[in-house]
Formats: structure tokens, C-alpha cells, sequence
């Protein structure tokens, strides 16, 4: 049968302040009226009967979840003792859908992406089912690039499936950290590279497969989990093997190390909304080329993203910030610097005085 699993644990740090800690971006409605995580449950839910979707989060997001998912099961909410990573919180999902089914294929969106064709998005992620259903393969989700982006990482494709599925399917000949622009563009001038979008496709079984091969440590704890669960002492289990557990993202443990991975590349309209700058693609700019939302008064200030709330915002003479105004943090960035966002949160958590603000 098929699973969906929606990662709902991340922080969206590059979109601060908007974005905190405590209430991240894939509970926030950048794009429309409801929220990245609402929009992304919406659309799976055309694919995937209700009660077959699973939302993978901390005990940090529990309330927020059931705010905004009032729908969802009471048993479909994974909740992870403590973050340690998309490599984790997989396989503890994996285990837990292999328990109910050993055939279970599941289908793991992250809870925070833009998808523009929601119709070529679910014959996308139908395609990907049936390979994992009839293969051992594991199947990712690969993005044409239309920019040199460096905020995504990249996959080098290799051979083309001599399959006639109806959307192009290929080899994966390796994956590629986020490059700077100038690598970036040469990905674009090659022509064999995607996007990472970082959804995946696969059974559990031949998930779990790879683990005991590339990460058994993580596997014996995955073990030690699945046998717990139904238990007495399924959640002091649940702790002790997360204590034990080195965080490694599921792209660095698995997907970089394994031959048996499979991208479609897909045609639908994609974007994670990582970032400000990646909110010029949505916001109208006016004749000076600013993009805003909220009260925005200037003069002579050009090409710059503000974002305010209740307070009038008024520049002059700049050109090129990015400018988000909250009830309690105002930031004020150089565009080509918003990558560096997260450095700063980085920065501020070490100061006692100011880590609340992150």
C-alpha cells in the first residue's frame, strides 16, 4: 500500500524573522491563504488516501500541527524526542509504516514547498510509485534548473531508463553539494544536471535495506525502535536510541552512497521558498523595481524586497536591501547576502542576551 510521510520539523532559518524557532515557515502562508504545510498535506491527499498520511515532527510542533491539520489521524503524527536530522527521522517513520505493512511504499515530501501544477505533480509522484513498487530502486524527485541557483543542491543524471514511462527517468550519476554561482551556471551550460528537490520516492523495505548497508549504527537503532514499538517501553526506547544516534541528512547517508537511486525529472512548477530573494518570483514590482507587502513609503530607493506588518516602512536612496519588519526584529540585508542569514542566527544564538530572538 501506499504511504505519504510530510517532514515537519525544520526551523526555515533562512527565512527569518519571519521564520522563528518556535513557529517555522511550513506553518506560515507566504504564497495564499493557507500555509506551505496545509497546502502540501491539500495536494497529497488527491494521491493518498487520508488515513495513509503521516506527518514526521518534534514535540516542539505537536499543537501547531493539530491546528492546522485538524484532519489528520491521531496515530498519523510521528513525534521525534529530538532532531537528529532527515536521515533519522525517516527511517524511524520507515520502521513504524513497515510495522503496519511490509509492503508499505512511501512517498516523503518535505512541508514547505511551492508547487505551481499540482496536477502533473501527482502523475509525477504516481510514476515514481509504480517504479519502487516493482523495483528495489529508491526514486528521487529532480527539478530542471532555470537559473544557476546555489541555494539547491544538484543531481548529475547518468543513463536514461529504457522504460517507456511517460516522464523522462534516469540513473543518478551523483549528487552535488549547493556550488557557487559560477559552478552553478557551468550545472546549467552542461545540461545534465537537476535540482535536488529533496522528495523521494521508495518501499520501506529497500529503504531500510540501505541503511543496514551504509549507516548500521542508525540501523540498530532502528531495530531497537521497531521492536519497542506496541510496548510499555516504546517511548524511553524511542530516547535512548535517539541519544545514541549522529545526525546525517538522508541525501549525505544514503542517497550519495547508494547505486540504486533513480530521478524523474519532473515538469511541474517547483520552488522551496528557502529564501527572501526567492520571494521576488511571486511579488509584483512596482516602478522603482521594489517588491513589498505591508505600508512602503521611499524615495529614490530601488530594487529592494520589504516586508513589513503594521508599522509604515519609509527608505531613501537605498538600493538592493532586503528589509523585514516583525513586532520585534527589523532586519536590513544586502540582497546578494541573504544566504548568510543563517550565519547570523548562528551568531545569535550563541549570545544569551539574543537567542530569543531566533
Amino acid at each position: 500500500m501506499n504511504y505519504a510521510l510530510i517532514m515537519c520539523g525544520g526551523s526555515g532559518s533562512r527565512f527569518w524573522p519571519k521564520s522563528r524557532k518556535a513557529y517555522p515557515k511550513q506553518f506560515l502562508n507566504p504564497l495564499g491563504p493557507d500555509t506551505m504545510l496545509q497546502s502540501t498535506f491539500s495536494r497529497i491527499r488527491n494521491l493518498i488516501p487520508i488515513e495513509n498520511i503521516y506527518v514526521v515532527t518534534n514535540k516542539n510542533y505537536v499543537d501547531i500541527i493539530r491546528e492546522q491539520l485538524p484532519e489528520l489521524g491521531e496515530d498519523n503524527l510521528i513525534v521525534e524526542p529530538m532532531q537528529k536530522e532527515t536521515a533519522t527521522c525517516i527511517g524511524h517513520s520507515a520502521v513504524r509504516l513497515m510495522k503496519k505493512d511490509s509492503e508499505a511504499v512511501m512517498v516523503v515530501l518535505p512541508s514547505d514547498h511551492h508547487i505551481e501544477n499540482e496536477n502533473a505533480f501527482i502523475t509525477t509522484l504516481q510514476q515514481g510509485m509504480l517504479i519502487a513498487e516493482n523495483s528495489k530502486h529508491l526514486i528521487t524527485i529532480g527539478v530542471k534548473p532555470t537559473r544557476p541557483e546555489t541555494a539547491y543542491g544538484y543531481i548529475q543524471i547518468g543513463k536514461k531508463i529504457d522504460e517507456e514511462w511517460p516522464i523522462d527517468t534516469y540513473k543518478v550519476r551523483r549528487f552535488t553539494e549547493k556550488p557557487n554561482k559560477e559552478k552553478a551556471a557551468e550545472f546549467i551550460e552542461d545540461g545534465r544536471y537537476l535540482w535536488n528537490s529533496g522528495m523521494f520516492i521508495w518501499k520501506a523495505s529497500s529503504l531500510l535495506k540501505q541503511y543496514k548497508k551504509h549507516l548500521p549504527e542508525i540501523y540498530e537503532s532502528l531495530k531497537a525502535i521497531r521492536d519497542g514499538l506496541g510496548t510499555d517501553n516504546e517511548f524511553s526506547i524511542l530516547e535512548e536510541e535517539y541519544e545514541k544516534i549522529e545526525g546525517i541528512s538522508i541525501d549525505y547517508g544514503i542517497m550519495e552512497k547508494s547505486k540504486d537511486v533513480y530521478v524523474i525529472e519532473c515538469n511541474f512548477g517547483w520552488d522551496d521558498i528557502g529564501n527572501w530573494t526567492a520571494m521576488e518570483r511571486y511579488m509584483e514590482r512596482d516602478e522603482w523595481g521594489n517588491q513589498t507587502k505591508g505600508i512602503f513609503f521611499q524615495m529614490d530607493s530601488r530594487d529592494c524586497i520589504v516586508c513589513g506588518e503594521k508599522r509604515l516602512i519609509a527608505a531613501i536612496g537605498v538600493n538592493d536591501l532586503i528589509i523585514v519588519d516583525t513586532d520585534d526584529v527589523l532586519l536590513i540585508c544586502r540582497r546578494e547576502r541573504d544566504q548568510d542569514i543563517k550565519e547570523l542566527l548562528s551568531k545569535l544564538g550563541e549570545n544569551v542576551e539574543l537567542k530569543d530572538y531566533i
